[in-house]
């Protein structure tokens, strides 16, 4: 779809900026930015329909430009009253934030959800609940010990030949099931010092070949943050390759500007872990967005967290493998919901997920089915889950169970 500039040109000034946080959340206050050119995107009608409704003077410029998102994020009640009508549980929930994951959405994101009804599963990933304050025994703040595996400040170093790196704990719309809502949104951040120590590091181990940039969100940070952070850790020899976590291709589609592809175009090969949750994700502004970065030779990859009245059935989690394909992003991971503080609300079994494993496998594509994954309590890591395939298995052979239910035998010898 493309955008009618003509309408949006006769807007000529900027509407007031409205959803700017208290100071407990890091992106409230104004933010510096460089002035890079802000790139020719499409609008949907759905935006432009919102725009006209609640940001009568922005044009089309302003509502493509990713820091003017940042910007107008709603992070308050108030002005989340105003574009739509809350539930008594988000209410609530809402009221009740302080120390806790804060709220923050971008006005492209509210797009999608401001008329929607409570039980709308994008309105569901970013509109807290009150259900969110229970917490149960078994849930922790650093359920995967992330902690424990800290070297230095922003590393996690859990496996072998790999490290994690958070640069930032500011995201640009707060996920309410995230596994690290004990530390993002929070005012501390690293500095110069912590940076030159992750750096040093990665340099003195060896063996790590592959980091993996994480945060809150890196794609937060601006264009020149960016390239001096993907610098530093290209310039280290033993490090093969690189690679983003981000969710902004699906809450913040405008921060792929061509003036971001040219700079991480200068690192490759540099992979990117898209997280998406369900296919109403995928609009047009962000199969655009995706189409940038496949054009610019990224590898994409789709990582998913399994989640209850959301994502836990066979058709919807068929339809969105299949739309991710379309848009060149390969399913990666389904991920089993982590026990995070809050999150009963979100889980599902791990049989739903063997479930849904095994309505995908033989039904579909083999690119279209991800690895369920959990990611053990504890620091474990990452553990591989099948639905039971193998029915016998001795030194002469293995009998196996088909996608059919029909019976297959292998010879061993």
């Amino acid at each position: 779809m493309s955008t009618n500039n003509s309408e949006a040109t006769t807007l000529h000034a900027e509407s007031r900026l409205v959803g700017c946080s208290s100071d407990e959340e890091p992106g409230a206050k104004p933010l510096v930015f460089s002035q890079n050119e802000i790139p020719n995107q499409l609008v949907s009608p759905r935006s432009i329909e919102f725009m006209r409704r609640y940001f009568p003077l922005t044009t089309t410029e302003s509502w493509n430009d990713w820091k003017w998102q940042l910007r107008n994020a709603y992070t308050g009640i108030e002005d989340l009253r105003k574009i739509m009508k809350l539930s008594d549980k988000e209410v609530m929930a809402i009221n009740n934030l302080k120390g806790r994951l804060p709220l923050r959405i971008t006005p492209y994101f509210a797009s999608l959800i401001y008329k929607s009804k409570y039980s709308d599963p994008l309105r569901r990933n970013v509109v807290p609940v009150v259900e969110e304050l229970l917490q149960h025994n078994t849930e922790q703040p650093d359920p995967l010990h992330e902690q424990s595996f800290s070297p230095v400040r922003g590393i996690v170093h859990r496996y072998p030949d790999r490290v994690l790196f958070t640069v930032t704990q500011v995201c640009s719309s707060y996920c309410r099931y995230c596994t690290r809502s004990h530390s993002v949104g929070r005012l501390d951040k690293l500095g110069r010092q912590d940076f030159e120590k992750a750096f040093a590091y990665i340099e003195s181990h060896k063996e790590v070949r592959d980091v993996l940039i994480s945060g809150g969100d890196p794609l937060t940070l601006s264009d020149e943050t960016l390239d001096f952070i993907l610098s530093r850790i290209r310039a280290i020899e033993h490090v093969e390759m690189i690679r983003i976590g981000t969710r902004v291709p699906v809450v913040l589609p405008q921060r792929i500007t061509d003036n971001l592809i040219g700079i991480l175009r200068k690192y490759h090969p540099l992979f990117l872990s898209l997280h998406f949750s369900h296919p109403d994700e995928i609009t047009t502004e962000c199969i655009n967005a995706c189409n940038k970065l496949a054009d610019g030779g990224f590898p994409l990859g789709s990582q998913t967290v399994l989640l209850k009245g959301i994502n836990d059935n066979i058709p919807v989690m068929k339809d969105l493998m299949h739309r991710l394909l379309r848009m060149r992003v390969r399913p990666y991971y389904l991920y089993q919901c982590d026990l995070i503080p809050g999150s009963g609300h979100f889980r599902t079994t791990v049989k739903k997920g063997l479930e849904i494993i095994k309505g995908l496998r033989g039904y579909t594509s083999g690119y279209a089915v991800p690895t369920f994954v959990v990611d053990a309590p504890g620091g474990g890591g990452k553990i591989p889950l099948l639905p039971d395939y193998v029915v016998e298995h001795d030194d002469d052979r293995i009998v196996l169970r088909n996608y059919k239910g029909e019976l297959c035998e292998y010879p061993e010898k």
